[in-house]
């Protein structure tokens, strides 16, 4: 098998792509077609023994689309912002018209053109007008199919056969208007992917052969060295080799604070340096960087659909059928040809297909600028009727490394004193244990002086000399035998690890370390409570005593001493009792338990390749108010697509029904079949303004 990809030029609707997959589709040894309107993009599988791409490409031209125009990087330029002035100006235009066209339509202003102008002359106008719609309405039925134009162009004969010469004019005038309107919504929803796409840097400075030339990012080659001054963007993934620099990583993690980095900090393509300057080995260029996947992903996650635009697709089938089958009933019980042309002309099966896909296109695009990569409109709608929540515990519900929890000073030593001759001590270690004592010291007292004859005991601890003083610092098997503290009952029921500090021979306290919860998770669970969420279960490899303790502080149940096919066991056992399943985790040693889950969700996916193949949806940074923030963003896109089709279908039956009934004129049916999409496009909208506060 072969696999190759077109740009598509002159995909403007979401029929439009499904007309190209199915022109595709039908070419023998094509096994496999999939379009990506927001990419506008096609990839296709084939058989290259039984066609090529001559062949393919000859498809998509007999479609009535363009294969890789010359201009197929402005396809997907990106979008600038539309202007609040543009939106007005169209909107007082179009209702300026609409009135005119009413108000000189049913009161008869029209009559005295229409008798005077010759029918060549209306006819021209009209085929000039409507010349783009009805090439594609001839395309569509040569291939055998109805679409939403051919309606509203039986309507425009139906007009003309009477002679209603200015009503099939006005209809051509508004079906333009429609596909106008169409083209604006459909664009409006890429325009969420597009912006992300633009935050991709253009140009980038590389070092090659001793001398710094400038050159397009794509060319750049892993190894290389880039370089890169205030203001600009970041072309590739690497690691800094020298410079520091304050550098601001919204594009990847979706945070608006910047962070510091110098040389040995990993840096990510996309991100903006924004003081300062920096030096940096390309490590990922191009589609592989992680800024490329995500703009890939999020492209590609059209092709995921949700059951309820699958539904929709479904019913638009059934629809253009089910309103000839009015008109032919309208005509045959009023014998009226105009009414006949109104109920096909006022029919809005555009807007059933684009109630479902514009909210989604454009909930994944804004979700992405915020460090929320969605693959996918399925994830969106399964996490709607999700009531189960598991959370992978280290590295995921907390920070990953250990902290000092505790200081329990002995006899003459303070805690301030304790801490930081035991931080002495651990100077030269390597242990995580040691680098948790050398934090905390540091936090408290600053700088921490050096140590003398040091030394490591494996699996015990460390030795040495502070300002003329024996420091001794590790677990029990370090303190002679006997020697204990009352208070490390109380703190091993906790599940903390103990290092005990004896000076000079003499026990002077007790260190407790443990991996603490992230700050903000407590107000993340209580936010989650407040959705409705019920069941939340932590999963962990980690001892009871540990689990229990974590989970005690957040008020959710655990389960502890799992292995990862304990976990994905864990998730079946909940997904065959009928619940919807979220799973979070870091992407690693919980890949398994994330694809088997309903909804996988990967926590501080930036840099990952693993956290972002494995899991449905992936959280650039490591902050679990994000949680809560998926599941409302889910619950209000849904909110939408369901207004979307509630909208349209309570429309469609109402237009359906006055044409029906005599009640609507045909040039008012031809201009009101266009408002529907005008109301999805601004109801979907809301979601590219939708931040985490709100």
């Amino acid at each position: 098998m072969k696999q190759t990809t077109l740009i598509i030029g002159g995909l403007d609707c979401f029929t439009c792509a499904e007309h190209v997959r199915q022109a595709i589709g039908e070419v023998p040894g094509v096994v496999e077609v999939e379009v990506l309107f927001s990419a506008r993009r096609a990839t296709i599988r084939f058989d290259p023994r039984r066609t090529g791409l001559a062949e393919i490409r000859r498809a998509v031209e007999r479609a009535g689309y363009v294969p890789d125009p010359p201009d197929a990087k402005d396809v997907a330029a990106p979008l600038g912002e539309f202007s609040r002035r543009i939106l007005l100006m169209f909107g007082a235009v179009f209702g300026t018209v609409l009135f005119v066209v009413v108000v000189g339509e049913w009161f008869g202003l029209f009559d005295a053109v229409t008798q005077g102008a010759p029918p060549a002359a209306w006819l021209a106008v009209i085929v000039l007008g409507g010349y783009p719609i009805f090439l594609n309405v001839v395309r569509a039925a040569f291939r055998g199919r109805i679409i939403a134009q051919t309606l509203m162009s039986l309507g425009m004969l139906a007009a003309i056969v009477v002679g209603e010469w200015g009503a099939a004019t006005i209809v051509v005038f508004f079906m333009r208007v429609g596909d106008f309107i169409e083209s604006f919504a459909t664009e409006r929803a890429r325009h969420a992917v597009k912006a992300l796409a633009a935050m991709s840097p253009q140009m980038a400075r590389v070092e090659r052969g001793g001398v710094e030339i400038e050159l397009p990012a794509e060319e750049i080659r892993a190894g290389e060295t880039v370089i890169v001054r205030p203001g600009e963007k970041v072309p590739v993934d690497g690691e800094v080799t020298g410079g520091e620099a304050t550098i601001d990583q919204a594009s990847i993690t979706g945070e608006s604070m910047p962070v510091e980095v110098a040389a040995g900090s990993a840096v990510f393509a996309a991100s903006v340096i924004r003081l300062g300057s920096l030096r940096v080995r390309a490590l990922k260029v191009g589609a592989d960087t992680t800024f490329g996947k995500v703009v890939k992903l999020v492209e590609e996650a059209e092709a995921q659909r949700a059951e309820v635009q699958r539904f929709a697709d479904r019913f638009s089938g059934y629809f253009l059928p089910f309103v000839v089958g009015i008109a032919a009933l309208t005509f045959f019980f009023t014998r009226n040809p105009l009414s006949t042309a109104a109920v096909l002309v006022v029919a809005c099966s555009c807007s059933i297909a684009l109630a479902t896909p514009v909210a989604m296109i454009a909930s994944i695009g804004a979700s992405a600028r915020r460090g929320i990569l969605i693959k996918g409109g399925k994830y969106i709608e399964a996490l709607k009727r999700a009531d189960v929540l598991l959370i992978d515990k280290t590295g995921t519900l907390t920070l990953g490394r250990p902290q000092i929890t505790d200081i329990v000073p002995q006899g003459r030593f303070c805690a301030e004193e304790l801490l930081l001759l035991a931080a002495a001590a651990e100077r030269y270690s390597e242990h995580p244990l040691a680098e948790a004592v050398r934090a905390a010291a540091r936090l408290r007292n600053g700088p921490i002086p050096a140590a003398d004859r040091f030394e490591a005991v494996p699996g015990c601890g460390v030795r040495a000399t502070v300002d003329g003083r024996r420091i001794v610092v590790g677990n029990s098997r370090m303190i002679p035998e006997g020697e204990d503290l009352t208070e490390t009952a109380a703190l091993r029921a906790q599940g903390k690890t103990l290092l005990f500090v004896m000076i000079d021979g003499e026990i002077a306290g007790i260190l407790a370390a443990a991996d603490t919860v992230r700050p903000e998770a407590p107000l993340a669970f209580s936010r989650l409570r407040e959705l409705g969420l019920k069941k939340v279960e932590l999963l962990t490899g980690d001892h009871a005593q540990a689990a229990s303790s974590l989970a005690g502080e957040l008020g959710i149940a655990y389960r502890a001493g799992l292995l990862p096919e304990d976990k994905i066991a864990v998730v079946k056992e909940y997904q065959n009792a009928g619940h919807v399943v979220v799973m979070v985790g870091d992407g690693v040693n919980d890949a398994p338990a994330l694809a088997q889950a309903d909804i996988g969700v990967a926590m501080g996916s930036a840099g990952s390749d693993i956290a972002i193949e494995a899991a449905h949806m992936a959280l650039m940074r490591e902050d679990w108010r994000l949680i809560p923030e998926l599941f409302s963003v889910s619950r209000r896109t849904m909110k939408i697509v369901h207004m979307n089709l509630g909208f349209t279908a309570v429309y469609n039956l109402t237009g359906l029904s006055l044409a029906a009934l005599g009640m609507l004129p045909l040039p008012l049916a031809a201009a009101l079949q266009a408002i529907p999409d005008l109301g999805i496009l601004a109801n979907s909208s809301r979601l590219l303004r939708h931040t985490s506060h709100e």
